[in-house]
């Protein structure tokens, strides 16, 4: 029975991971403008929000953002406001790219800026999902109902967390090395230039949404 629990929470994760939602816009944007170490970054980012908030449902702390109306509102806002400004830069990018030579021939990007970048892509990452209060809602309406009677509850919860991470971490691996696979493509200037477009329009219509959506 618990190998039925264990096998249907798996499936689920994998399911759920594939949904098309604003984590796999933020990882593939990362991915597409910086390489395959900055969508592995903003994806660690992404993956520490949600094991943060499923070990805050393991403790009831998710119920307590839940309970106050200023906790989720103001954690509304910000990830908004986050998804909102990183969508006005990838749309100010592509027009900034409109005209400008290719990448082609340009100096290898410097470690110490690679660093740098990969701190900014795993920073995104976990604003995206700490900031928004629907990740708590998930977590704290999800992980119960795979636990199994007759378990130690707070235990398979936090372990329930630990296989969310390892499978969300997995699908979005594996995405990122087909998009750095068609980086090549990817890459050319107009092609990048409607990418920019399309994901800073998707980006900010998804954080006009958060602000706007009711509870």
């Amino acid at each position: 029975m618990t190998r039925m629990f264990l096998l249907a929470f798996i499936g689920s994760c994998l399911l759920l991971a594939m949904i098309p939602g604003v984590s796999t816009a933020v990882i593939l944007r990362q991915t597409l403008r910086a390489g395959r170490s900055s969508g592995v970054a903003a994806t660690l980012g992404n993956e520490t929000g949600i094991f943060l908030w499923a070990i805050a449902a393991v403790f009831g702390l998710s119920a307590l953002v839940m309970a106050s109306e200023v906790a989720y509102g103001t954690m509304k806002a910000i990830g908004a406001a986050v998804l909102i400004a990183m969508g006005a830069q990838s749309l100010w990018q592509a027009r900034r790219r409109k005209g400008a030579p290719g990448a082609e021939g340009k100096p290898a990007e410097a470690p110490a800026r690679q660093v740098r970048g990969r701190r900014h892509s795993y920073g995104l990452g976990l604003a995206t999902c700490g900031m928004n209060p629907k990740a708590a809602v998930f977590a704290m309406s999800f992980l119960p109902q795979f636990v199994p009677d007759g378990v130690n509850v707070p235990v398979t919860l936090a372990l329930l967390a630990v296989v969310w991470v390892v499978v969300d971490t997995a699908w979005y691996v594996m995405l990122i090395w087909f998009a750095g696979r068609a980086r090549g493509v990817l890459d050319r200037p107009s092609v990048r230039r409607r990418l920019e477009r399309i994901s800073g329009a998707v980006l900010v219509a998804i954080g006009v949404r958060m602000a706007l959506e009711a509870r």
